[in-house]
């Protein structure tokens, strides 16, 4: 008899019966499956995190890489700017000039080709300027005043930075216009001067008090500013050229490279003659080659290292052998000599081998690879030292730099900071804006009573930790070049922007590694329902993930990990 006939009959014998409600059918129901509380069966749990990115870990200036490209792939150019400009008061100089490492660390870069940062921080920074964006104002203002020595770019950088915290800024700068290096040694065909005076106006907007014209003269001047305010950082720079001992700077026609490159950028090229060398394979050898080739001179550089291994910037290589200049890689200068008719360079091949520092290195000579070479002038341009002299010894010394903690940039003297080319051989503009700014942070923890931030970030997300597959495979955006016949006739920049079409399909390439894009991917393929959007994150109830591990595998921006339950 089945169940159904039993309770019948007994309800017609009148007999009490008890109703049971059928048990939940293992497999499948038309009832919630909330019963089934598979959390239980797990080992480990996803976890939504917010990760530094390969490119942010990379970046001098420490910026926020994929949260302001997320804005500038949403249109919202105002909001990259705001997120750029946290870390960097320069987008648009730096996405003309900086080496970009970030590229280099790129994720992308292993899966197609990396993204392309730098293009796309110079559109966001044009766009600043086309539109006229400020800063705002501090939120407070401070009492404390700071003095900081030299206009580069870590001057600069640190005065913005403290200013904005409400600090009263003072800069004091040896010549009569601001900018440093970005002004007088690096040419107008790489940094428009419009985009270098547009940009230093907006910290100066901002409240920062910069006084051109005021070199420090002695340590007694140097111990006044000390007195005046209740820090200073000091970014004086490299100017103290450095001398090579095969060359014998009294003859004609030898000059220093930077000096003539500054007077290049101030429109007083100094004549030279048909043929020139430039000693050297720097970004500053590469200018002074690319100045004077812009003036009519045939051009050769001199290089100790071999092409590879010269520290210019790849594009700065090619961009100059497309203008006709001759690099002569993997050779030093043995004798000069002043001939009949000019200058007479006795050469020899070598193999550099550079150190585990840098800077240090080592050269082998090539026995019977010698050669000739002959020109009307010579420029050298194998690098600076700072000048400390007038300092008078009240700083202590690392070698030729100010000796500075790297991470804070303070230096050993009271209440004195130091960074840029003053305190390190790092000599990039973005590596002398994040001085700048790891400076003026110090500076504001110092004045303000509180504890300076050192928090870990952890790793960078790996490649392995995001779902490629749901990256289309897509080209790099290229910014056009001005073709080299066209350029040698005037100092108009070299490499153009891009256009707001390429600026979106770049920043759509872009992986997000360890921020999340809200993309919903973790609810949809979640076989337990087990993860639910809350605002604009996510929640994974616990009571019924089983920990498989899907949603992470499944992360196209590797913003989700697993970690390990005990109970």
């Amino acid at each position: 008899m089945s169940a159904a006939a039993r309770r019948d009959l007994a309800q017609r014998e009148g007999v009490p019966v008890t109703v049971q409600a059928p048990p939940v059918p293992p497999i499948w129901t038309t009832g919630s499956t909330e019963v089934f509380h598979t959390g239980t069966w797990r080992a480990a749990r996803p976890l939504h995190v917010h990760a530094p990115s390969p490119c942010h870990q990379a970046c001098p200036v420490g910026g926020d890489i994929a949260e302001w490209i997320g804005h500038a792939r949403r249109h919202d150019f105002r909001a990259a700017w705001d997120v750029l400009t946290r870390h960097n008061p320069f987008p648009a100089i730096s996405g003309r000039i900086c080496h970009h490492p970030c590229e280099a660390a790129c994720n992308r870069g292993t899966h197609d080709e990396a993204l392309s940062i730098c293009k796309l921080e110079r559109f966001v920074g044009d766009q600043a300027i086309a539109q006229g964006w400020r800063f705002a104002p501090p939120a407070q203002e401070r009492s404390g005043h700071v003095a900081v020595i030299g206009a580069g770019p870590a001057g600069l950088s640190a005065a913005f930075q403290l200013r904005r915290r409400g600090w009263r800024v003072t800069v004091y700068e040896a010549s009569t216009e601001a900018g440093g290096l970005m002004r007088h040694g690096i040419p107008a065909y790489r940094l428009a001067r419009d985009v270098l005076d547009a940009e230093i106006a907006r910290i100066a907007e901002l409240g920062v008090v910069i006084r051109c014209g005021e070199p420090l003269a002695d340590a007694a001047q140097f111990e006044r500013l000390r007195a005046a305010h209740d820090a200073v950082f000091v970014a004086t720079g490299a100017t103290r050229v450095k001398r090579l001992a095969a060359l014998d700077y009294a003859l004609p026609g030898v000059l220093d490279g930077a000096a003539y490159l500054a007077a290049c950028n101030a429109g007083a090229a100094p004549a030279l003659g048909r043929e020139l060398v430039v000693i050297g394979g720097g970004s500053a050898a590469l200018d002074a080659a690319r100045s004077a080739r812009r003036q009519g001179h045939a051009v050769r550089v001199l290089a100790l290292e071999s092409r590879a291994q010269m520290p210019a910037q790849r594009e700065e290589v090619d961009e100059a052998l497309e203008e006709g200049i001759v690099i002569v890689d993997g050779a030093m200068l043995v004798r000069l000599q002043a001939g009949a008719d000019g200058l007479v360079l006795q050469c020899q091949r070598v193999n550099f081998v550079p150190g585990a520092v840098r800077g240090e290195f080592r050269i082998e000579p090539i026995a019977g690879s010698g050669f000739t070479l002959r020109a009307d002038a010579l420029l050298s341009c194998i690098g600076q030292d700072p000048e400390l002299a007038p300092f008078g010894g009240t700083l202590a010394q690392r070698g030729a730099l100010i000796d500075a903690d790297p991470l804070t940039q303070a230096s050993a003297t009271e209440r004195v900071w130091a960074g840029g080319d003053a305190a390190s051989l790092a000599r990039f503009v973005t590596e002398a804006i994040g001085m700048g700014k790891r400076a003026a942070l110090d500076i504001h923890a110092a004045l303000a009573g509180e504890a300076a931030s050192a928090a870990d970030e952890g790793p960078a997300v790996p490649l392995g930790s995001i779902a490629t597959w749901y990256h289309e495979p897509a080209a790099r955006a290229h910014a056009p070049v001005v073709p080299a016949d066209e350029r040698l006739r005037g100092s108009a920049e070299v490499q153009l922007g891009l256009e707001i079409e390429q600026a979106l399909a770049e920043g759509a390439r872009c992986f997000s590694c360890g921020t999340c894009i809200t993309c919903d991917n973790c609810v949809a393929v979640c076989p337990d329902l087990a993860v639910r959007r809350v605002g604009d994150g996510y929640e994974v109830l616990a009571e019924y993930c089983k920990g498989c591990g899907l949603c992470v595998r499944e992360c196209p921006t590797g913003s989700m990990t697993m970690i390990e339950e005990r109970r």
